[in-house]
């Protein structure tokens, strides 16, 4: 085990310019392909580093924006040409047809190529040659969060993972620097797979982080409304709250959580707790490990989500109908702080 800041850990955490070194991309060319949420942080935490940035993106928002921000914006076969180092930042379902037909063509040989998540290369989706390097650098966080945090002077943990070193064995060496640039150094690198993190990056999304708790905050809503409560405070109750406790956790895990928390809402949770989480499931967090081990799930969404499909659309329209939306809208109101949050946070990958 090692040791950082007097905490154990089972795997290794690389920290510091020591051991999460800037230099390797000094005077490198950084093609970021794609200028979305993670792809405009990346860009500009990189950028603010020291390094040299080209920006690859069909025209659009995000090249407005990217404009804006000061890149020239260049297509995605021009920006990749140049690079040293190309992190694609591009939706998971667009990637491999893109890679294929715009960026492959135009790279060099011996060219890095970047993942943020490993889900096309991991399923076998993209296939790059064996020439290429081939690294992953994922942010534990919204790209949002992981600008703030290098403002600040801090950073976000980062995943690596390197598929293949490529012909020149730069790969590792472009991801640590590459970690370095967008300010993970500053808070830890943790080495793993393309396989590891995209099953639990996959996993959590589902199980808790979006599927999970969605669905468990639409159940909890009816449950208080359809028993005769008004529907503000059913909101304020189960959605709204969600963030406190939720940083709570973040701050100091589940432990320090229950520490600050009312008696009452300790003791639900030690009594509530195992009955929601009983076999049933448990049993159906099994079947989605499974669901996404093996591939299946990975073919679903290949399957369901393509160019030009309503599937997402669909499903977005349904949410935006749900009795609780219009609630949290007014009371919202009463913040109207919240609404420069969500401004900002909403410069989402679609083009």
């Amino acid at each position: 085990r090692r040791s950082m800041e007097g905490r154990s850990l089972s795997i290794p955490v690389l920290r510091g310019n020591a051991q999460v070194p800037l230099e390797p991309l000094r005077g490198r060319t950084i093609a970021v392909l794609g200028y979305g949420n993670q792809g405009r942080a990346h860009a500009l935490n990189l950028r603010d580093s020291g390094l040299q940035v080209r920006i690859g993106q069909r025209a659009g928002r995000s090249a407005d924006r990217a404009r804006l921000d000061g890149f020239q914006v260049e297509s995605l076969s021009e920006a990749a040409s140049v690079a040293d180092l190309a992190i694609i930042a591009l939706p998971d379902e667009n990637q491999p047809e893109i890679f294929r037909d715009q960026i492959a063509p135009a790279l060099k040989a011996g060219t890095t190529i970047g993942f943020i998540h490993g889900f096309a290369v991991h399923y076998g989706f993209l296939q790059p040659e064996r020439h290429l390097g081939v690294v992953m650098v994922a942010p534990k966080g919204p790209g949002t969060t992981l600008r703030d945090r290098f403002q600040r002077g801090q950073g976000l943990p980062a995943l690596l993972a390197v598929h293949q070193p490529g012909e020149r064995d730069e790969a590792e060496a472009f991801g640590l620097a590459w970690a370095a640039g967008i300010g993970a150094g500053r808070a830890g690198v943790i080495r793993t797979s393309f396989a590891h993190e995209t099953e639990t990056d996959l996993f959590g999304e589902q199980a808790v982080l979006c599927g999970g708790m969605t669905a468990l905050i639409h159940a909890a809503f009816e449950t208080l409304v359809d028993a005769g409560y008004p529907s503000e405070l059913a909101y304020l109750e189960c959605c709204h709250e969600v963030k406190q406790v939720a940083d709570l956790v973040y701050e100091r895990g589940l432990a320090g959580m229950t520490e600050a928390i009312s008696n009452t809402a300790e003791f639900g949770t030690y009594t509530a707790g195992p009955r929601i989480a009983d076999a049933h499931l448990r049993e159906q967090l099994q079947q989605l490990l499974s669901e996404i081990r093996d591939g299946s799930f990975a073919r679903k969404f290949r399957e369901d989500v393509q160019a030009g499909s309503p599937w997402f659309e669909t499903q977005r329209e349904r949410i935006r109908q749900h009795p609780s939306e219009p609630v949290g809208q007014a009371v919202r109101l009463l913040m109207p702080w919240l609404q420069n949050n969500s401004d900002q946070a909403n410069t989402g990958d679609s083009d």
